[in-house]
């Protein structure tokens, strides 16, 4: 099959970006590595010993970076559709976060909750802009749920958000669940592209989240 001139660009593009060459170099799976190094070098959002949920994970770039962070006491789960290789210190599902298998091991690898969920999720293109961002914004609610699900008091959401309709109303979300929400465009985001990651900080849990949390508290 011929390859369309857009395409061929595309892949002319992509092999010539810098960060692509220097991932393929220093051994990360992605160019998305270095998108969560520059946060991680800004905000501190990693530390050892804590208990991470990466989703839309594959390849796996951020799970590379987030579980060189943790140490032995550290736990990472990385969860995606799409098959992905082994990372050292993380525990890898392939299947479905709405999955009450997958929910099961993600609660088996990580117990009760969590300190901070990963989302670098994005959708599979169309070409239809109004389709695409609302498939995107799907996405982004889908990881707030889980982390309002997932996350200990406290905790933080860092997820990607395709700047558009829907955004405003995200934001508003958040800002119900979080105390504060610091934006970034790292360097290895792309110019042209909507793009920021949104790093949603100090999780307060709802009235349901904080009775279970309550009653699960204390005893002997």
């Amino acid at each position: 099959m011929a390859r369309s001139k857009s395409s061929g660009r595309w892949l002319q593009e992509h092999f010539q970006d810098p960060f692509v060459q220097r991932a393929a170099k220093e051994g990360y799976r992605s160019r998305a590595s270095y998108k969560l190094l520059e946060i991680q070098e800004k905000d501190r959002i990693m530390h050892r010993g804590m208990r991470i949920l990466d989703l839309g994970a594959a390849p796996g770039g951020w799970t590379q970076v987030a579980a060189a962070h943790l140490g032995p006491q550290g736990r990472i789960v990385a969860v995606d559709r799409l098959p992905m290789d082994p990372v050292a210190g993380a525990t890898v599902i392939c299947g479905d976060v709405y999955d009450p298998e997958v929910i099961a091991q993600c609660e088996e690898a990580l117990g009760s909750g969590v300190d901070l969920v990963l989302s670098d999720m994005a959708p599979n293109m169309s070409g239809i802009a109004s389709v695409d961002q609302a498939r995107a914004m799907a996405l982004c609610e889908l990881a707030l749920d889980l982390a309002t699900d997932w996350l200990l008091p406290g905790g933080a959401l860092l997820m990607k958000v395709f700047m558009g309709a829907g955004a405003e109303d995200l934001r508003r979300q958040v800002k119900n669940s979080f105390r504060k929400i610091v934006v970034r465009k790292p360097e290895a985001s792309r110019a042209r592209s909507a793009e920021q990651y949104w790093l949603a900080l100090d999780f307060r849990p709802g009235p349901l989240l904080k009775g279970r949390l309550d009653s699960s508290s204390g005893g002997d």
